[in-house]
């Protein structure tokens, strides 16, 4: 054929280029479109006929010694020639193939890697020096195997005191050559040989050794037993694409690649780097919980009734740069886990929405349930230490510790974007980061955490990241689960709106043809710093938001994920690349700060969808929603993705993706939600108008009180909410009908959801619904000063405020409160002690106010409680009185 046929799966076709392949056949086309179907989703008619261009610049790595404030966009820069390029390249891939054959075996291992040029050169050139040192630390095969690999893998500047830039040609050899100090300067350990050698026989040396503390300093020592154990990691985790020789193989391979794609025809760079012979992205069909209530609501139950079925997992092995977060208290960098937003930790809040749809399942079965969490952690800024301490210190929030995983994500070196070398603070010290979110499939397997989830009898996992905190509102995340344990599937994405010039992805329909002539298709994932290699310019915000957002809230099918975290290629290492566009600033030995743009070898989570194409014999027509493993529920943005994950600027008016904006965002849903309950209360209002002003109101609402919307809408009814308001509710059992908030109204329930109880392990462990504190608020009047709108001191998103007057309801244990028909004004603190129920109401002179004991019979469920029925696929509530004798 002379062109691929018109795709029968949508109109409107938008092609990107048209290329013919190197071969003579007519029917040998290599194409890449990009098409938008009549979808539910808004039409353009934007056309891409060409790839962007820029040109190349070479990049100015020169120390610097302030911290620019220019925005963002830096010019590419040029790597060293190709032909260098390459022959290292292969090279290093030759090497690899050699340590493959022999991976079993440490000594053939040894015997490849010393046959290396540069090893051999190394050593030679150093004579027995260096052997007498590294002998002096007591290594043993292993650790001197890594320290060779990195030698062999051109990154011997990491053991070195000062090195010069640059690389230097040898006459005898035509592989890319050693750095210059291998000539002209010795290496960290070499340094202190003729230490080594004068002090032989003083009284540190017995019996043929010394004392290594007399070779190497403390710090040193400390630093290079920290620089074997992240080398055995990289070894270790990287073992599926030939550990610390692949990673750098991989990572000259992108970098020469980033730089090609600039040259070359976009039908080399399909077949190249997309492994087929012609690919098509559509805008992908959607289900849209906006428009099909009523399939929204049989799908959020299907996720609560298969809540025994699903786990939860949480990347948080990110370094969390940009949101700048240090300890007010000791200056260290905090990562976002420990981000206190709306009064508690991020981390603390993506359980308590756990817990919320736990206890709806509570409700509804009877049953207790506890989902088995697993959460990916790092070694960035004490990621793994400061998360283990928070659920130590909040007693693994009354789950148990047999219910928590915590796997932690190894650190890989930074890189220069000028050569691929390894960006290196001092010796033994490489600049690292996180390896990406997408090392969680690996990590998962290698670590037992697919093993573990099948233990607890787990057939799926919904995963979220920890900085949004919108993902679990409403019928989102359950409807999302739901059709993926209902439906078998393999891999599902909750989406929206993409925000027009966001730092976000976009999901798309991929269609293929491979070389064997057959299809493939499947829903899938381009991030934005992959735009340019798809040929989607930046600016080109009209065709990005036809196609929804990539969120990183995914339902995956465990034993799916497994089979390929368990794969013993790079597979199981989704998406590989290399953003270079960044830049890596850190602080030398010398104390100079310095900023170079660079990157490292990531991975990203989301595209193990990529695994999960469906085969088809032939081109396929129609809908297509059927018949893939891979699916997207689509909501409004707001009840998706609202995420903390930078800091405000200072004189920004960019609210977006900042815990300002994030706090914003829940007032929007709890505005719809309350508004629908016949409560009135003031718009929220475009984020530009809250830069430099407060937000109208606050109001923060407990998610078990829904988390359904069904639900929370049967437990509210009627009042106001004026501007300058605050209502706070802990609390899931409560009763509101007509009640008026002028000012602060603040309910604390000690017993949210239910009591603890102690297990056999002395943990304590929630029981859900038992004794749980309760409120009716009746025909209520709450008028008072309330927040301090005036404070310079307030921090309105951490929840963080002064106030002038408020009223506050605080339920000890099973402790209940009741006011009717009453107006509280002034400032207040209602404190009912446990198994006591405190009743208000208008006296003569002010307020009536009686504290009874509850009788001995409804101590476990209280005087009322609310009694959750299904109807179909709805919810419905019935308020019980309980009877005392």
């Amino acid at each position: 054929m002379a062109n691929p046929q018109a795709s029968p799966i949508h109109q409107n076709h938008l092609s990107l280029f048209h290329f013919r392949t190197t071969s003579t056949s007519p029917s040998s086309f290599t194409s890449l479109h990009f098409r938008k179907p009549l979808l539910s989703l808004p039409s353009s008619s934007l056309l891409f006929s060409k790839y962007p261009q820029s040109e190349q610049q070479q990049c100015n790595n020169h120390q610097v010694r302030h911290v620019s404030t220019v925005p963002v966009e830096y010019p590419t820069p040029t790597p060293p020639e190709s032909d260098d390029f390459l022959s290292e390249i292969d090279r290093l891939k030759s090497l690899r193939a050699k340590l493959d054959v022999s991976s079993k075996d440490l000594r053939r291992k040894d015997a490849v890697i010393d046959a290396d040029p540069r090893v051999r050169r190394f050593f030679s050139e150093n004579r027995g020096g260096l052997s007498k040192v590294l002998g002096s630390l007591g290594l043993n095969s292993e650790e001197m195997f890594l320290v060779k690999c990195v030698i062999a893998a051109g990154q011997e500047h990491a053991l070195c005191m000062n090195y010069e830039e640059g690389f230097e040609e040898e006459e005898e050899e035509e592989e890319y050559t050693v750095r210059s100090s291998v000539k002209s300067a010795l290496y960290a350990l070499v340094e202190m040989i003729e230490r080594f050698d004068v002090n032989s026989s003083s009284s540190g040396y017995n019996g043929g050794r010394r004392d290594m503390g007399t070779v190497l300093g403390a710090e040193e020592i400390a630093h290079f037993r920290k620089f074997l154990k992240f080398l055995d990691e990289i070894e270790q985790f990287y073992d599926c694409i030939g550990g610390i020789i692949g990673y750098q193989v991989m990572v000259l391979k992108l970098l020469y690649q980033s730089t090609k794609r600039r040259n070359t025809s976009r039908s080399h760079i399909v077949e190249e780097l997309l492994g087929c012979q012609y690919l098509e992205m559509h805008t992908p069909s959607v289900l849209d919980l906006t428009q099909r209530k009523e399939y929204a609501s049989q799908a959020a139950l299907w996720g609560i009734e298969g809540l025994p079925d699903l786990g939860e997992i949480y990347p948080l092995g990110g370094a969390a740069d940009r949101l700048g977060l240090v300890d007010t208290e000791t200056g260290e960098c905090l990562p976002a886990a420990m981000l206190a937003h709306c009064g508690r930790t991020l981390l603390e809040g993506l359980i308590r929405d756990l817990q919320a749809r736990e206890f709806l399942y509570f409700k509804l079965y009877g049953k207790q349930c506890v989902t088995p969490v697993a959460i990916m952690t790092s070694t960035a800024k004490n990621n793994h230490e400061h998360v283990t301490s928070l659920c130590k210190r909040l007693k693994w929030f009354g789950r148990g510790q047999s219910n928590f995983r915590l796997f932690e994500q190894p650190l890989v070196p930074a890189v220069s974007a000028e050569d691929g070398q390894w960006i290196v603070s001092k010796p033994f010290v490489p600049v690292s980061k996180p390896g990406g979110h997408g090392a969680i499939w690996k990590l998962a397997y290698d670590k037992g955490v697919f093993k573990w989830f099948f233990d607890h009898g787990r057939k799926g996992a919904t995963i979220r990241q920890v900085s949004n905190v919108v993902a679990a509102t409403d019928v989102t995340l359950l409807a999302l689960a739901g059709i993926g344990l209902r439906y078998n599937k393999k891999l599902g994405f909750a989406s929206c709106k993409r925000n027009a010039g966001a730092t976000e992805g976009i999901n798309v329909l991929m269609e293929k043809k491979n070389f064997d002539g057959k299809w493939e298709y499947g829903i899938s994932c381009i991030e934005y710093t992959e735009f340019d290699k798809f040929g989607i310019s930046p600016s080109s915000d009209g065709l990005q938001a036809d196609f929804p957002a990539n969120t990183n809230i995914l339902y995956v099918d465990l034993h799916s994920a497994e089979s390929i975290g368990s794969s013993s290629n790079a597979k199981s290492l989704p998406n590989m690349v290399l953003n270079t566009k960044k830049r890596i600033e850190y602080i030398d030995q010398c104390g100079n700060y310095h900023s170079v743009l660079g990157g490292r070898l990531e991975c990203t989570m989301q595209n193990i969808a990529d695994n999960f194409l469906n085969k088809f014999p032939s081109r396929c027509q129609g809908n297509l929603e059927d018949k893939l493993d891979t699916y997207i529920v689509y909501n409004e943005r707001r009840k998706v993705t609202s995420s903390a994950k930078k800091k405000k600027p200072h004189a920004s008016a960019a609210l977006h993706q900042t815990p300002d904006g994030a706090l914003l965002d829940i007032l929007r849903n709890a505005y719809e939600l309350l508004t629908e309950c016949d409560i009135k209360l003031p718009m929220i209002e475009h984020n530009d108008n809250y830069v430099d002003s407060p937000p109208p109101y606050l109001i923060l609402l407990h998610p078990a009180l829904g988390p359904l919307w069904e639900v929370s809408r049967q437990k509210f009814k009627g009042g106001s909410i004026s501007s300058c308001s605050e209502v706070q509710l802990e609390i899931a059992e409560l009763s509101w009908n007509n009640v008026q908030v002028d000012g602060s109204l603040i309910i604390t329930a000690e017993n949210a959801m239910g009591s603890t109880t102690i297990n056999d392990h002395g943990e304590p462990i929630l029981q859900y619904g038992l004794r749980c504190g309760k409120c009716k608020l009746h025909n209520v009047k709450v008028m008072n000063r309330g927040i301090d709108w005036n404070s310079k001191s307030n921090v309105y998103w951490r929840n963080d405020v002064n106030r002038l007057e408020t009223c506050k309801i605080i339920l000890h244990g099973n402790a209940e409160f009741e006011a009717s028909n009453v107006t509280i004004e002034g400032n207040h603190v209602f404190e009912v002690p446990d198994g006591h129920i405190l009743k208000i109401t208008q006296g003569n002179a002010g307020l009536s106010i009686h504290l009874e004991a509850m009788k001995e019979e409804v101590l476990e469920t209280g005087s009322w409680y609310w009694d959750y029925k299904l109807n179909g696929s709805h919810i419905h509530l019935q308020q019980v009185e309980v009877s005392q004798n």
